[in-house]
């Protein structure tokens, strides 16, 4: 079974989290073991920036870290400040080489806690994070999507491109199927999505 574990906080920006949980239902009803756990600071409900209500199936402190294969940090209107335990818990997971993804505004939390100082990584604009103060700027590469190690990093703009490689990183689908997926949404073109059909085994 692979678990993903998704980080839910008040203004948690929902576009760019939705292609990955609607990609883990269909994989799910596909077959594959995979299960998506929504965690939070607590379980009181959370409003996401689009207005949603969304309460948290779980505690953050309620989690077994030995039994998350991938952490999704989505972005939102508060990571200058607060998001300490989650901030810790990618911290130790970093510390291990557990994967981390982290979005547009997550981004900023990472900085602030010194996550990004030595790895490569991108987020929605260099001065975006310089505000942090944080020692990695030379590391920084404008691109939709980063990954060093087992950390993903991405602008807001790059939903797309940051499931691909929650996708690719967690084994979910291999890199050729993965492309495939990325390829049918950013195109439309059906016969991307034929040939992910066919690499699945479909």
């Amino acid at each position: 079974m692979t678990t993903v574990v998704l980080y839910a906080f008040d203004t948690m920006a929902d576009w760019e989290y939705g292609h990955l949980v609607g990609t883990l239902a269909q994989l799910r009803g596909a077959g594959l073991p995979v299960d998506l756990i929504v965690a939070g600071d607590s379980t009181a409900e959370v409003t996401t920036l689009g207005g949603l209500t969304l309460r948290p199936e779980y505690k953050l402190s309620d989690l077994d870290p030995a039994h998350i294969d991938m952490l999704v940090l989505p972005g939102g209107e508060t990571w200058d400040a607060r998001h300490d335990a989650i901030l810790g818990l990618a911290a130790d997971r970093l510390t291990h080489e557990q994967p981390v993804a982290a979005i547009c505004g997550a981004t900023l939390g990472l900085a602030r806690r010194g996550l990004l100082d030595d790895r490569h990584h991108t987020s929605n604009a260099p001065g975006f994070l310089a505000a942090s103060g944080y020692g990695g700027t030379h590391l920084y590469e404008a691109a939709r999507v980063v990954v060093d190690g087992a950390l993903i990093t991405a602008p807001g703009s790059s939903p797309l491109e940051f499931t691909r490689e929650i996708l690719t990183v967690t084994g979910l689908l291999s890199p050729d199927a993965a492309h495939a997926w990325h390829q049918g949404h950013a195109t439309g073109q059906p016969e991307w999505f034929e040939r992910l059909g066919m690499l699945l085994g479909g």
